[in-house]
């Protein structure tokens, strides 16, 4: 008698303990998807180039999961990127590409195709005192134009044209301070558009 007491007293906690974890399981979920929808920095990658590769230390201590920033990388590179990655991309995909050269409408539409359809794209406008400056932001801002509620732009041009001293004298790479308003810049965009 005793030995079917203890018995049924096991089953009965080992239950209980599967039940629990089965409800921690199930909350640690839901606090996942919830962290998806509203922006959490956790549920972003970022790709770049060196301009993003001086505020990754930032990007990193905010939170954001992936910074994938490289000197001198090209858009065209970018859609194998996320390929790559796969299902394992997070909700939230922010791109500043275009300050080393051309930025085509087909980068632009290759990179949303790449992302996938149940991702959002945030483009960044580019800052460089060069001739393709003016034409990357335009291609930027009309593929953006062309899909709404998946493309969004981060206009980073106009940020550092409004704060001067957030670049170096090149006129494109991060000070400090502005490493910490680009990162601050993709957190709120991200979070709006959540």
């Amino acid at each position: 008698m005793r030995l079917r007491t203890v018995a049924a007293a096991l089953c009965g906690g080992m239950l209980a303990f599967v039940m629990a974890s089965s409800g921690a399981m199930a909350t640690q979920a839901e606090s996942s998807r919830s962290a998806e929808s509203t922006g959490d920095p956790a549920s972003i990658i970022t790709i770049g180039d060196s301009v993003m590769l001086g505020a990754k230390w930032v990007l990193k201590k905010d939170g954001i999961g992936v910074v994938d920033a490289l000197k001198n990388r090209q858009a065209s590179t970018a859609p194998s990127l996320l390929r790559k990655r796969g299902a394992s991309l997070p909700a939230n995909v922010v791109i500043h590409l275009g300050t080393n050269g051309t930025f085509t409408a087909e980068n632009c539409s290759d990179i949303i195709d790449a992302a996938g359809p149940t991702r959002r794209v945030f483009f960044l406008t580019i800052s460089v005192p060069r001739k393709w400056e003016a034409t990357n932001n335009t291609v930027i801002r009309n593929c953006v134009a062309s899909q709404p509620g998946r493309a969004f732009v981060i206009d980073w041009n106009a940020a550092a044209a409004q704060h001067p001293k957030w670049v170096y004298s090149d006129g494109t790479h991060l000070r400090p301070a502005g490493a910490k308003g680009y990162s601050r810049m993709i957190e709120q965009a991200v979070a709006a558009a959540s």
